[in-house]
């Protein structure tokens, strides 16, 4: 018995071999940067965290004191003086967003400064 070996061969046009050098061309280019989106994600990532604690305190904040001035201007008699303390509180946790944006980035800047530097000094060079 005779074993028979089956190939199959290809070659491609020169319009196909182009499209493929241009694929290929991404690929490469994405190993190149893909330093350079990490460096970005990680710089994005710094004031990110500090962002959503802050929009949450100002909300939060924002709401309290809302419900501190309905209590004070809707329930006059009853709930008047307990609105007045409601709205300082929701004041209080406004004005704190900023300062805990700051602490949040500062912090989260320290933590992720080391491999920034790293990235940077391996895409300077």
């Amino acid at each position: 018995m005779e074993e028979k070996k089956e190939t199959f061969q290809y070659t491609y046009s020169a319009k196909e071999q182009e499209e493929l050098r241009k694929i290929r061309r991404k690929y490469q280019m994405a190993e190149q940067e893909d330093k350079l989106e990490q460096l970005r994600r990680l710089d994005r990532s710094v004031t990110q965290k500090g962002t959503i604690v802050s929009m949450v305190v100002g909300i939060l904040g924002t709401l309290l004191m809302g419900v501190g001035m309905t209590c004070v201007m809707v329930w006059k008699g009853v709930l008047f003086l307990p609105g007045i303390f409601i709205g300082i509180a929701g004041i209080l946790l406004v004005l704190s967003a900023y300062p805990l944006y700051t602490y949040w980035t500062k912090k989260e800047r320290e933590k992720v400064a080391p491999e920034i530097l790293r990235l940077t000094d391996e895409l300077l060079k």
